[in-house]
């Protein structure tokens, strides 16, 4: 059965009809993504959905009893409360329970056979499995550090900012798990790592999602199926964003000649996925097998993990020879030497040293504050540097940023292409067009071109400074988070003008599937007293080797650990002829325990195959009652294990 089912669902604003007969239905464990141009219905939709806003006509059935919670793009919370507290507060229900369960356990050790406190510890077992509550306190501590918000966690929440706010607003959503969430452009706000973890968390503990999304590395990994809004109607893809592209590709080449252009670009997006994307995964595979042997082998020769860690950060660097041929023959745009910037108290850039030339296209990556935007600053000369060597050639710059500083709130789209009137603009290349055949590349319809600037949108407004900047003779481009508010269209619009421009680019960005397709060279933000990481690897791949390098060290001195373990007790080994009073009676006594212990576990067993008592008990109460007896049960048997080992040692 459908949790939810809209059935010949219409909205209509005024004139323009946002959604016309769309059906639409969610079932329990599926993750929807919603994709198509901003100003389609995406967010009427999930508003539909929560009640916000009414439909026109059609039919809806939503069970009363679902918990169908969304994610506000503004959230507010009480005066003075503290970051912690702000998430902790979310959690009111999910902690009543669980202080519940324990409460009723605690009486069934004296009341065992009360069956309506048994069938309340099954309830509450239940919903407290569903939101994975057993370990509350832990997942909050591990949130509060992916999200970056551990150092806030005594800080009045309403003092931080507003992407901060959202990430607190995001983790109390997440560890109190609605029966249905949506998410309206979660990524936003969010570095690459923070969006790894959030990717982790929907993954394994199985949500119900609804989410509207530009990030499509995000939709590959998540969506289970996509709908696109396009013109009033919806239409419905199967899985994630690639096999998007393949169903759309076989949808487009069926239509007429007008939709050309969209089945160019779609071509385009599709050979990128198969033969950029596909290709590097498989050579992640391979690295992972081998990864995985060599842990394998790395017990008995642990120098090997010394050795892959390495061979790893060497394959990350993974230099461009070819790249080294041509430097001589392009021009130089900025040269740095040894250039170190703190701000604040905090070091961002230390000894850094780059060479960025003619047709450079870099990505600059990392975690948030680290000191990204602040390097795109001194390129553009708005920020000095503390110590070193900053040069910049003779060229023209332009330059885009998050507040959209080139535009002019007070003039219409034809004012801001044509500044000196008519109805023209000249590109760079010689074209001359009108203004319409312009902006219409840029997804704008002829009755914008009367339209304010002030009056556009956040993702319309970064269209029009895009748009502009691609309209201005410049040799270097440097853009500050290009993607932000944009759609998938516009970002593939975007990325076809960036890989036909001809200067050298540097941009900023958190969208993994943009820095891949675009960018040739990474400057990697590590977040750690200034070091920057320079790299040619495509920066998925990166992330991959990164998190694989994390791995290994941790290994690395888990085996060391071990090791310590072992020399420490061959040591205390060679001082000891007989047991300590402590080790000879837990020798004497385990032998019984252990025999209690496997009488218990069978005993439970019988009761999970008998219907009459396991329906009696619960069988999630007993189910987590085997499980503990379990553990205690091979802890017994691994500590006589150990004793019988060291009687051993003694008589060899």
């Amino acid at each position: 059965m459908a949790l939810i089912d809209l059935q010949n669902i219409s909205k209509q604003y005024d004139i323009k009809v946002i959604l016309k007969n769309v059906n639409f239905t969610l079932n329990q464990g599926q993750r929807i993504a919603v994709i198509g141009q901003n100003g389609q219905g995406k967010s009427t939709l999930l508003k539909i959905i929560t009640g916000e806003v009414e439909v026109d006509s059609g039919e809806m059935a939503i069970d009363k009893s679902l918990k169908i919670e969304m994610l506000a793009q503004q959230p507010k919370f009480k005066d003075n409360l503290m970051v912690r507290d702000a998430i902790e507060e979310q959690l009111v229900e999910v902690k009543s329970a669980k202080d519940e369960y324990e409460e009723i356990s605690h009486k069934l050790m004296t009341d065992y056979e009360n069956d309506a406190l048994l069938h309340r510890q099954s309830e509450l077992a239940t919903f407290l499995e569903f939101h994975n509550a057993w370990d509350l306190d832990n997942l909050i501590e591990r949130v509060l550090i992916e999200f970056h918000l551990k150092e806030f966690e005594h800080k009045d929440v309403n003092l931080l900012s507003g992407g901060e706010q959202r990430r607190v607003s995001l983790a109390g959503l997440l560890l109190r798990k609605p029966d249905v969430l949506l998410l309206d452009e979660p990524t936003n706000h969010l570095d690459v790592y923070m969006v790894e973890f959030l990717e982790e968390l929907l993954i394994k503990n199985n949500f119900t999602l609804i989410f509207i999304s530009h990030d499509r590395y995000f939709i590959d990994n998540i969506a289970t199926e996509i709908i696109e809004v396009e013109n009033g109607e919806i239409k419905k893809y199967k899985g994630g964003y690639t096999d998007y592209l393949e169903q759309k590709q076989q949808m487009l080449e069926i239509m007429e000649k007008e939709h050309h252009n969209l089945i160019r670009m779609v071509k385009r997006e599709a050979y990128w996925m198969q033969h950029g994307v596909t290709a590097r995964r498989k050579r992640n595979e391979r690295r992972k097998s081998e990864y995985f042997d060599l842990k394998k082998q790395a017990k008995s020769n642990p120098a090997l993990i010394k050795k892959m860690s390495v061979e790893l950060q060497r394959e990350q660097k993974a230099f461009n020879s070819e790249d080294v041929k041509i430097q001589n023959k392009r021009k130089m745009l900025f040269e740095l030497d040894d250039i170190s910037k703190t701000l604040g108290n905090k070091l961002l850039i230390k000894d850094f040293t780059a060479r960025i030339l003619q047709k450079d296209t870099i990505a600059i990556v990392g975690p948030n504050g680290t000191g990204k935007s602040t390097m795109l600053r001194i390129f553009m000369g708005k920020l000095q540097i503390d110590s070193g060597s900053f040069k910049k050639g003779d060229f023209k710059i332009g330059y885009f940023d998050q507040h959209r500083e080139m535009l002019d709130d007070n003039r219409n789209l034809l004012e801001t292409f044509c500044p000196n009137g008519g109805d023209r603009v000249v590109l760079p290349d010689g074209r001359n067009l009108h203004v319409f055949g312009y902006l219409k590349n840029f997804l704008f319809p002829r009755e914008y071109l009367d339209k304010k600037i002030g009056v556009l949108s956040g993702g319309e407004k970064n269209r029009v400074a895009l748009a502009l900047l691609f309209t201005k003779d410049i040799d270097c481009m440097v853009l500050d988070e290009p993607t932000n508010d944009l759609d998938i269209p516009t970002i593939n619009i975007l990325e076809e003008y960036l890989q036909n421009f001809q200067g050298a680019l540097i941009f900023v960005s958190h969208d993994r599937y943009f820095v891949d397709k675009i960018a040739k060279k990474l400057y990697v933000f590590k977040g750690k007293d200034g070091e920057i990481f320079e790299s040619f690897q495509p920066y998925t791949e990166y992330l991959e080797i990164e998190k694989e390098i994390k791995e290994l060290e941790a290994y690395e001195k888990e085996l060391a650990k071990e090791e310590n373990a072992k020399a420490k007790q061959t040591t205390n080994t060679k001082k000891q002829t007989k047991l300590s009073y402590k080790d000879q009676r837990d020798y004497d006594n385990l032998p019984k325990e252990i025999e209690g212990l496997e009488s218990k576990i069978e005993e439970i067993n019988e009761c999970l195959s008998n219907p009459s008592c396991y329906e009696q008990k619960g069988i999630l109460a007993i189910s987590q009652e085997l499980e503990e007896v379990n553990t205690i049960y091979e802890g017994k048997v691994e500590r006589y294990l150990e004793l019988e080992e060291l009687i051993e040692s003694f008589n060899a």
